[in-house]
């Protein structure tokens, strides 16, 4: 492979996309109540499996915005500001959209007000939209600084305001109260985890995925620029995980640790992917993650509006049941029907990837 062919699209990049699509996928749809620990977020400070694959989508969606707005030269435009404004109203509007669907298979058509309007979605269309005009408007010589200012400020902001704190005098918990109300929060915690006020860090960590977007494409030759990804992967975990004794890993407040440490861990996983995919065009073993890459925030939606049409219909506990009998060991048998199901919208994915339908949300 030629170094200027990595300009064109990266086929790893599609793959470490479907990675996390999947896990995503996979850890949101466990069949019982029992399910392995790496396949549940951690209960409050700690890292899981669970807890890597939404980081990680953020990350690539840094990456990913540097690659498409590089097209245009980082040059604003009204037609270019309108183009991720529509993407960034649209995503909030999927993601409000998907917790009214589920709450109208309950028969409350208008929960207005006890409607969340925070979560996964939503934190991506913020992220998005936040790290696109940072980029069209600011000099990529700042971006280092902005990304050191919000994590550097969120983490002075932890620390005067009880922010490791899992009860009702955590700041975070507090401004988001405040700001949105009780009733538009995650109300299986005291603190939402995708919150406004740690969507500050995830605005940094989508800047940091930015960042080696930018190093991806340099002019060095793509053996230069993987190595150097992985180094700067590198030290990103190992300051992280240096942070942890005074900043403690934690996904629910998205503690700066957690960025640096899933960030270091996303950018070397992404640079194997380089070396072995890009580099010595090793792809047969990566289709079924191509399957997911390419059509990554459709098939995130069609899972949840399928879980919840599954659960609201009562079929859930009758599927889980034929696999409890077959697998007596509930941990198992959970993790065996979350498996299922994320292969059944990956069939969903394989159809549109065969057709070459993309659906970009």
């Amino acid at each position: 492979m030629n170094d200027t062919s990595l300009n064109k699209r990266l086929l790893s990049l599609d793959v470490l996309r479907g990675i996390t699509v999947a896990g995503m996928i996979l850890v949101n749809n466990s069949g019982g109540k029992l399910s392995y620990d790496s396949l549940q977020h951690a209960e409050w400070n700690g890292l899981t499996f669970c807890d890597l694959v939404f980081p990680f989508f953020l990350f690539i969606m840094g990456i990913s915005t540097y690659i498409a707005l590089n097209k245009f030269n980082f040059q604003s435009s009204s037609s270019l500001v309108r183009k991720v404004l529509k993407r960034t109203l649209i995503i909030l509007c999927i993601g409000w959209a998907i917790h009214w669907f589920g709450y109208i298979c309950k028969g409350d058509f208008f929960p207005f007000g006890h409607l969340r309007l925070t979560g996964v979605l939503p934190r991506i269309a913020l992220c998005y939209c936040v790290a696109s005009f940072i980029a069209l408007y600011v000099n990529h010589k700042y971006i280092g600084w902005i990304i050191g200012i919000l994590l550097v400020g969120y983490t002075v902001l932890l620390c005067i305001g009880n922010g490791y704190n899992p009860d009702e005098t955590n700041i975070l918990g507090i401004i988001d109260r405040n700001l949105l109300g009780s009733g538009h929060l995650y109300y299986k915690s005291i603190i939402d985890p995708e919150g406004l006020t740690s969507t500050l860090p995830a605005i940094a960590h989508t800047l940091i995925g930015f960042y080696c977007g930018r190093l991806i494409l340099k002019k060095d030759t793509l053996e230069q620029r993987t190595l150097q990804l992985f180094v700067v992967g590198f030290i990103l975990m190992a300051f992280g995980f240096c942070l942890t004794e005074a900043i403690p890993l934690n996904k629910r407040i998205w503690s700066p640790s957690f960025v640096l440490v899933t960030c270091g861990l996303a950018a070397m996983l992404q640079s194997v992917l380089i070396y072995f995919i890009d580099m010595k065009g090793k792809t047969r073993w990566c289709r079924f993650f191509e399957v997911f890459g390419v059509n990554p925030l459709f098939l995130y939606v069609l899972s949840e509006v399928t879980a919840i049409v599954i659960g609201a219909t009562g079929v859930k506990p009758g599927i889980y049941g034929i696999v409890y009998l077959l697998i007596p060991d509930p941990y198992l048998a959970s993790a065996v029907y979350a498996l299922v199901f994320t292969l059944v919208m990956g069939a969903f994915g394989y159809i549109l990837y065969k057709r070459k339908i993309y659906i970009k949300i």
